[in-house]
C-alpha cells in the first residue's frame, strides 16, 4: 500500500510504476492511496474488488476502470453497486485509463482508478 496519491509513471510487463516504486499485478488508486488489486481479468471484478471504492465514495468524482488490453463492459451487478454508491465510472483499456487518470489527477480532480495489469 502506498499511502498517497501519485501519477502512474509506466505500465506493462504485468505491472505498474508509480512514486519511484514498482508493483507486479493490478492496482487500485483511491483517495487513501494505491493498493494491490486482486482482479487479473475483467471477469474478476466483483463486489469485493469494489469494496474500498465504495467505502471512499465521498472522495471520488469518477472511477476509471482499465480492463486490460481491450475495453470490456463491466458486469451489470458491479455497475449497480457503483451507481448505488453514487460513483460515476468509465470503462476503457488500461493504457487510455492510465493516461486519463494522470491528466485528471494532475488537474486536482477527485478521480479513482482500478487498473488491470497488462503484459
Amino acid at each position: 500500500h502506498y499511502p498517497g496519491r501519485a501519477a502512474v509513471d509506466a505500465y506493462g510487463n504485468g505491472g505498474f510504476r508509480f512514486a519511484e516504486m514498482s508493483h507486479k499485478g493490478s492496482i487500485l488508486c483511491v483517495p487513501s492511496g494505491i493498493y494491490a488489486w486482486a482482479p487479473a481479468a475483467p471477469g474478476e471484478i466483483d463486489a469485493a474488488a469494489l469494496e474500498r471504492v465504495v467505502a471512499e465514495a465521498e472522495g471520488i468524482e469518477l472511477l476509471l476502470i482499465g480492463m486490460g488490453m481491450l475495453p470490456r463492459p463491466l458486469a451489470e451487478p458491479m455497475k449497480d453497486i457503483l451507481r448505488t454508491a453514487g460513483i460515476r465510472f468509465e470503462v476503457m483499456a488500461t493504457g487510455p485509463a492510465v493516461r486519463t487518470f494522470n491528466v485528471l489527477r494532475g488537474e486536482g480532480r477527485p478521480v479513482a482508478a482500478g487498473f488491470i495489469a497488462v503484459d
